[in-house]
């Protein structure tokens, strides 16, 4: 008799516990990325260029390397930054390099990339132009770009974020930045 209580009880409790709740897996999830209001400040550093950068983000010293004019613009909120690099460029040989090393460096990612957009960048009236490459995918660098004046001066861009690369969870990220990277790229000058 005790037994046929004590099951009953447990059947009951079962059944009572599940009660009204359509149980199913849940899909894994991230957290919700609140983005700052856009707004934006002129870099003049004293470099043979000037463009705007976003408030929420720092232009700092590159620490790796001691040459004039490399930055990094730092995402701390996002864990991203974007490398900058500027080259005084002195021969056509030494600018056919450069342009071919950032062709290079955008493609490498094409293991890992779903897709490598290009799109030329030209501002005949400020001379500048270059080439942006937009990368799609689980890689380690979703941006990169180069500007030059076709004459004597080179400078590259390449976003980088300091985590594992998982597309479908920083993509938000990324295009949060891509706007600020347009930005940068639109307002870019020559001294």
């Amino acid at each position: 008799m005790i037994r046929r209580i004590g099951g009953t009880l447990v059947v009951i409790i079962l059944f009572a516990s599940c009660w009204g709740e359509d149980y199913s897996p849940k899909p894994r999830g991230y957290f919700n990325i609140e983005f700052p209001k856009k707004q934006y400040r002129q870099f003049d550093q004293g470099c043979a260029f000037t463009f705007d950068y976003p408030v929420y983000g720092s232009v700092e010293a590159d620490s790796r390397d001691t040459r004039p004019c490399w930055y990094n613009l730092v995402f701390s909120r996002f864990n991203g930054r974007l490398h900058l690099t500027y080259y005084d460029v002195t021969s056509k040989a030494e600018f056919e390099s450069l342009a071919e090393d950032a062709r290079t460096f955008a493609f490498k990612h094409t293991v890992k990339a779903n897709a490598i957009d290009q799109k030329l960048i030209n501002y005949p009236d400020k001379r500048v132009y270059g080439i942006y490459y937009a990368i799609e995918g689980n890689t380690a660098s979703s941006i990169q770009f180069f500007l030059t004046d076709s004459a004597k001066h080179y400078f590259r861009g390449a976003l980088y974020f300091s985590e594992r690369p998982q597309f479908d969870s920083i993509q938000p990220v990324v295009e949060f930045i891509r706007v600020d990277v347009d930005r940068l790229i639109g307002t870019f000058k020559w001294k």
